[in-house]
């Protein structure tokens, strides 16, 4: 795919937020393989609640979405390089990541859960403790340079982290039992439930929220340059309305079944 580099020209403060940049385009960084926040086919098109959210502020900010498709793990760094925009990709905001970038504030928050085999001795925990040390010596795949494999890192130790650069990647290995749980968000873990592969695995009665440890963010935001402060503003202030108004609502419905957007503080 032609990677087309946007730089913002300037932004229009008025009785609704607006924005003007190059071409009257917002370049977005998204991750396209990380159903139901973000997929892309053969020829780039990107669907997604983070493609609607995207959409969503493309409308309020009086400007076209133009999205493009790049590893996870890459995000930060194409940001960085003004490869695009902005990003909007399912990230959580974290410590860590602030010091290298900016974000919005939070528009949605989902909870972390274990996915394994049924009839496992992982199954059938039911407190977050226990789970924790029984990962001890387990197999344990985590979607490479995600908050999720940060927090096993550091809450689980002695448990055998497997890395992927993709979720489809993870959800082979946990099908032909080369893994024996994965830990990811729960409508990610429900994307594979719902898969034939999936028939003989369950959710681990256990959610952990993002609240449980730092290491798993504040909510989901949109990643901005640092150096792009009126943008940000910009944002702020149309993800609020979008959320107030319940248009990010509607669309976290639509991919979720429920409401998992993040009300403004």
């Amino acid at each position: 795919m032609r990677l087309k580099i946007l730089t913002l020209l300037a932004f229009l403060v008025g009785g609704m937020a607006s924005a003007v940049a190059a071409e009257g385009e917002l370049s977005i960084g998204t991750e396209g393989a990380y159903p139901p926040w973000s997929m892309s086919d053969a020829n780039g098109n990107v669907t997604g609640f983070d493609a609607d959210v995207g959409a969503l502020l493309c409308t309020k900010l009086g400007v076209k979405c133009h999205f493009v498709v790049q590893a996870f793990d890459g995000l930060i760094p194409a940001l960085k390089a003004k490869r695009f925009d902005v990003i909007i990709s399912g990230m959580s905001i974290t410590a860590d990541r602030k010091k290298e970038i900016n974000f919005s504030v939070g528009y949605a928050e989902l909870a972390n859960m274990f996915i394994a085999a049924k009839g496992s001795d992982l199954a059938g925990v039911t407190d977050v403790d226990t789970l924790l040390k029984s990962l001890d010596g387990k197999k344990v795949g985590v979607q490479a340079g995600t908050t999720h494999a940060h927090f096993l890192e550091k809450r689980a130790p002695n448990a055998d982290l497997k890395t992927y650069d993709t979720l489809d990647q993870m959800q082979i290995d946990l099908a032909s039992g080369r893994i024996d749980t994965a830990f990811a968000d729960q409508s990610a873990l429900q994307d594979f439930l719902d898969k034939p592969d999936g028939k003989n695995f369950q959710l681990v009665g256990v959610k952990i929220q993002s609240t449980f440890d730092p290491t798993l963010g504040e909510g989901i935001g949109v990643g901005i340059a640092q150096e792009n402060t009126e943008l940000k503003a910009n944002i702020d202030k149309a993800l609020c309305e979008l959320i107030a108004d319940g248009s990010i609502g509607k669309a976290s419905q639509k991919w979720f079944k429920s409401d998992i957007s993040r009300p403004c503080k």
